[in-house]
């Protein structure tokens, strides 16, 4: 047996190792746990309503203001947060920019700031005699203090701010290590063929970079669909339930179930 062939033999067996764990931790819960839901359970009790979890799930009015509420911010805060780092990223780029480095610092902060400081912060500021009101007011922008946190339509509003302003820099890292891996004779090339530098960004930076581009596209949209600490800090999902998303409405559910169980054993 030659090197080349030994090497794919062992390849191959660390992959089969990789996919028997897989299927064994991912594959099989997942499967389990979709066949549960066409049984409903009291105590050790199961019974069989095939599709019927379903009808009641998609008939209650708090599941789907979760659910809605939960496709807004992935629809409205992806987009604009995957945009916004890619622009900064290709600025700090620029190798003729000074002081790079203190801005990439200063833009990554955000994503390893506590959740409860920040947080804290952002209720500070969005308070109705806080320093938001006070700066729109006398720049003669609203007449009046703002209910930021207490009007639906702007909480959400907040909570799309929050998590693009917390998560832009952790996705301008891997556009940022991405450009930099491209190699600098392309430019140059592209530069003796008279390409502008906003044709290079579209013909070449960004094909090149497609794969981490759908990296940050499914982690993000990962991320927004277990949306839980941001509404839940900032907006408890309030007011009357108008942030609330699905991770939360989970643990809403659950937490009444217990309470329940727990006010029955007294």
């Amino acid at each position: 047996m030659n090197i080349k062939n030994r090497e794919n033999k062992i390849g191959w067996n660390m992959l089969i190792v990789l996919l028997i764990l897989w299927g064994l931790f991912t594959v099989i819960p997942v499967i389990w746990s979709f066949g549960l839901t066409f049984f409903s359970y009291r105590g050790n009790l199961s019974k069989f309503v095939g599709i019927g979890n379903y009808i009641s799930i998609f008939s209650d009015k708090l599941f789907l203001k979760a659910f809605s509420n939960t496709l807004f911010y992935l629809i409205i805060q992806v987009p604009i947060m995957l945009l916004l780092a890619m622009v900064i990223a290709a600025l700090l780029n620029n190798s003729s920019l000074k002081g790079r480095g203190i801005y990439r610092t200063i833009i990554f902060l955000p994503c390893v700031t506590s959740l409860i400081t920040y947080s804290v912060l952002f209720k500070m500021m969005l308070a109705p005699d806080g320093i938001v009101n006070k700066i729109l007011i006398n720049l003669h922008i609203i007449g009046e203090p703002t209910n930021w946190l207490g009007d639906p339509f702007w909480a959400k509003i907040v909570v799309i701010f929050a998590l693009v302003w917390r998560w832009t820099g952790y996705n301008m890292i891997f556009y940022l290590a991405a450009m930099q891996n491209i190699p600098g004779e392309i430019y140059e090339a592209a530069t003796v063929d008279g390409a502008s530098k906003f044709k290079q960004f579209f013909s070449i930076t960004i094909p090149l970079m497609k794969p981490i581009i759908i990296f940050t596209s499914i982690t993000s949209t990962i991320g927004t669909l277990q949306l839980f600490d941001e509404t839940m800090v900032l907006t408890k999902g309030g007011p009357g339930d108008a942030t609330i998303t699905l991770s939360q409405l989970v643990y809403k559910t659950l937490l009444n179930i217990v309470q329940i169980r727990v006010m029955h054993q007294l």
